[in-house]
């Protein structure tokens, strides 16, 4: 699951409402153990995923950097090649 993650600080354009909700909601999936919670469990999954979003699209906002913003395209790019590479190089299962 961590593996969905991915880096929202300084790219152009910045991080969408979407993303940062999508980053929070994966988080708390990895942290509780469950991909959809109980109906037990389901308003305090919610609220956590609600509250870390928030927090994150804080972080994101007060974040500074003089690096120039990154380009979604260009690292998009990159990680399909890191994610050939890493493929090509496992063996095969019968």
């Amino acid at each position: 699951m961590c593996r969905n993650i991915h880096t929202l600080h300084n790219f152009e354009p910045a991080a969408t409402s979407d993303e940062v909700h999508a980053a929070a909601l994966q988080y708390v999936r990895k942290v509780s153990g469950a991909t959809k919670p109980s109906k037990a469990n389901a308003e305090a999954f919610d609220r956590a995923v609600a509250e870390i979003a928030h927090i994150t699209q804080h972080l994101l906002d007060d974040l500074v950097t003089t690096a120039p913003p990154k380009d979604r395209e260009v690292e998009a790019a990159k990680a399909r090649e890191r994610a050939a590479r890493r493929y090509a190089a496992l063996p095969a299962t019968a």
